[in-house]
């Protein structure tokens, strides 16, 4: 009998995890969790050449906004915090769930954009060196599709991306030692706007 996955159910953004998400250091410390499955202060602190007492700061916001939570599991001791990112389906809000601040999630939207942004202009930067052949490894991707699909059929499609996403991520080899972290940021829009 095959083991079945468990989605989780999309959850819509409250202010406080707007608020949380808002912020440039919490937002990496969000993709750090991505990267590793638990993290303490000291090991973030490290990795982003940020001070251990601001990151115990930003955890605890995260953790309020229950983005993160403790996990004692893999402590060392009583005294050793570890934290895991919570597995969840963020959604910022929609006609069924309107946002409870409709300034701050666009703050939030145009921070993300922001960073997106900023990945796409490294690909066009890293992009010479690739289709010149001065560097034969792949660093980025571009793909453009126009496709002409109802509503639904959209939402479909999306549903299929995140599902391969979440499948090609729990069949990857943790052992590894040519596995690397991407950033993927699939941009969408319709002729509309």
């Amino acid at each position: 009998m095959s083991e079945q996955r468990i989605k989780p159910d999309p959850v819509w953004m409250t202010s406080a995890m707007m608020k949380a998400y808002s912020h440039p250091l919490r937002r990496q410390i969000i993709r750090l969790f991505g990267r590793r499955e638990h993290l303490r202060a000291a090991d973030i602190a490290a990795d982003l050449s940020v001070p251990a007492n601001s990151v115990s700061f930003h955890l605890r916001v995260l953790a309020d906004a229950g983005l993160i939570a403790e996990a004692p599991e893999h402590a060392r001791d009583r005294r050793d915090r570890v934290w895991a990112a919570k597995k969840l389906a963020l959604n910022v809000g929609g006609p069924e769930s309107p946002v409870p601040d409709e300034e701050l999630s666009g703050v939030m939207i145009r921070a993300l954009a922001e960073e997106h942004h900023a990945m796409m202009q490294r690909v066009i930067a890293w992009t010479p060196e690739y289709v010149s052949g001065r560097d034969t490894d792949v660093h980025g991707a571009f793909t453009q599709r126009t496709l002409r699909l109802s509503v639904a059929e959209f939402d479909a499609l999306l549903e299929r991306i995140n599902e391969a996403m979440e499948e090609a991520a729990e069949a990857h080899d943790r052992s590894d030692p040519d596995a690397r972290f991407w950033d993927l940021d699939l941009l969408a829009a319709d002729d509309r706007i």
